[in-house]
């Protein structure tokens, strides 16, 4: 039970974030929608985001975390104190190194993350375009590649406190970097900013200040969501002492995880880095559709994937790979994953038009906006049942200390996915929103090019699940993926549909956002119902863990 009140707890924090997280791309498409801005901000937190990834939560899983939490089971309490300031004394000169350079070489960085920008400059020329995105994305690194460095340390204080079973605070404290990237646009917007911020000024001048307003919102927040951390962190840790060296015990250990690690996680962000670099390629607004598809994509993986994963690694790094409980503790915990991530992705895709709607669509985001969000959500979400089960899995290869094995078939992933992805991407990017669908107001004439990527890296999670699945079969041969326990949770799935959609077929007219709530919670209100009347396992828990909650 404990371990199921854990995984809440992580998902409590996520899930703050991230509804602070849908105010804050709610307010991006507001005042810039589908737009070169848009594809600007995108492209300047790539970024700084890859190399947090890189240096961040997923690598610390895999090198910091195990040594810690052993030391600490161990009783090891002063070492494993000094093991955590030589890792954050590394960490932070990595970091602030690679702040310096990416503020410094900011132009060949951008025309790296988005060669396709290099030629709007020729295109505003000729009158073909309005804005040139790669100036605005160069401006834009400046002010927010800084933020890297907080966040980098602000996952090892995550690492740190995960250790130490304390789970809600790490993952509450993005809400921070949310909120200050949300009060900078608004008081921006609001006049604040004047007479910088003009909403009359020519040349898009307002935009441009919404943009550097979005970037030093973002800086502040990353600075905030590391500081918030530390009071609680230097309480729990004992004998910290703040070093560069390498000698501390299992500095060594943790540096030789770290490096398979990082390159794990690296070839996980070439994929991320493909789309945005074949994004820039296809028409004005594919940068913008894979950043707002994505994000809602990416919502279960947070909630249900990386709460459990994240839950479950300290457990499994403390358990013997000999046996039948780390096997039965993965199945269970896929399990419970299932249970929300495959009603999810039907969700997406059945109903994914109208929660797009209800969540970006006001201000500069229009109905074709709306459309093309819901068609690259929908593409992405049929790899997301996959894409959960790997962070899970994932983390098993990283308790048996393996980094390499999960490094090696990301890379077979990042393969299939961009090649198939950038295969789609230009075939579909001929064809117009407005050539699948009937549009009505304002056109923007987007293309269908995001699409293909999406549909590219729903492929990849297949094959990666099923390679990590056939790796496991060596250290872990008793594990098996649970299909069988999954079929009815994704027929029940389906069978929910059917009132969702009588519901929205008869509605009357209403504003999107209520249609959306009594579809999408009608949705959920007869997957819960059918799961519990038959007696599913997973329904009785999830009941139980609601009801101790309400009681507290």
């Amino acid at each position: 039970m404990a371990h199921r009140s854990r995984a809440a707890t992580v998902a409590a924090g996520i899930l703050s974030s991230r509804m602070l997280g849908f105010v804050r791309e709610r307010a991006v498409a507001h005042y810039l929608g589908v737009t070169g801005f848009t594809d600007a901000l995108t492209t300047a937190f790539r970024g700084p985001n890859l190399l947090q990834v890189l240096l961040g939560e997923q690598t610390l899983s895999a090198a910091f975390i195990p040594v810690y939490s052993q030391l600490l089971e161990e009783g090891r309490k002063e070492e494993a104190g000094r093991f955590a300031g030589a890792v954050f004394g590394l960490l932070l000169a990595a970091a602030a190194t690679l702040s310096l350079a990416g503020v410094l070489l900011a132009r060949p960085l951008v025309a790296i993350l988005a060669a396709g920008y290099l030629k709007d400059a020729a295109a505003v020329a000729a009158g073909e375009a309005t804005v040139d995105r790669y100036e605005l994305a160069v401006l834009a690194v400046r002010w927010v590649f800084p933020m890297m460095a907080f966040l980098v340390l602000s996952a090892w204080a995550l690492g740190v406190l995960n250790s130490h079973r304390r789970f809600f605070w790490p993952y509450f404290s993005p809400v921070l970097w949310n909120a200050s990237i949300i009060a900078a646009l608004v008081l921006a917007a609001g006049g604040l900013g004047a007479p910088w911020c003009d909403p009359e000024a020519a040349d898009h001048g307002f935009q441009v200040c919404l943009l550097i307003a979005a970037c030093i919102g973002a800086l502040v927040g990353g600075i905030l969501q590391f500081a918030v951390q530390l009071p609680l962190v230097f309480r729990l840790m004992k004998g910290f002492r703040f070093s560069f060296s390498t000698r501390v015990v299992g500095v060594r250990r943790a540096l030789a995880a770290f490096g398979p690690a990082v390159a794990g996680r690296g070839v996980v962000q070439l994929s991320l880095y493909l789309d945005q670099f074949l994004a820039s390629l296809a028409a004005v607004g594919a940068v913008s559709a894979i950043r707002w598809g994505s994000f809602l994509y990416a919502l279960p993986i947070s909630l249900f994937g990386m709460s459990i994963a994240a839950s479950e690694l300290p457990a499994m790094s403390r358990l013997e790979r000999g046996g039948g409980e780390l096997p039965r503790r993965v199945e269970v915990s896929l399990r419970r994953m299932a249970f929300l991530v495959l009603p999810s992705a039907v969700g997406y895709v059945f109903l994914g038009f109208l929660l797009v709607g209800a969540i970006y669509r006001t201000g500069e985001f229009t109905l074709e906006d709306n459309w093309l969000i819901y068609l690259v959500l929908a593409a992405y979400s049929l790899g997301l049942p996959a894409s959960t089960a790997s962070r899970l899995l994932q983390n098993l290869f990283f308790a048996l200390g393996d980094t390499r094995t999960p490094a090696r078939i990301a890379a077979q992933r990042v393969v299939l996915s961009g090649g198939l992805g950038a295969f789609l991407m230009f075939w579909l990017d001929a064809y117009a929103v407005g050539e699948l669908v009937p549009l009505e107001g304002p056109v923007r004439g987007l293309f269908l090019g995001a699409v293909g990527l999406a549909l590219g890296s729903a492929a990849g999670s297949w094959l990666e699940i099923l390679r990590l699945r056939q790796a496991l079969s060596k250290p872990v041969p008793e594990f098996r993926l649970p299909v069988r326990a999954l079929l009815p949770m994704l027929g029940l799935a389906f069978g929910s549909l059917v009132p969702a959609c009588l519901l929205w077929k008869f509605l009357p007219s209403l504003p999107v956002v209520a249609t959306a709530l009594l579809v999408v919670g009608t949705f959920a209100a007869a997957y819960l119902l059918l799961s519990v009347a038959l007696g599913l396992p997973e329904a009785k828990e999830w009941l139980e863990g609601l009801r101790r909650r309400l009681r507290r």
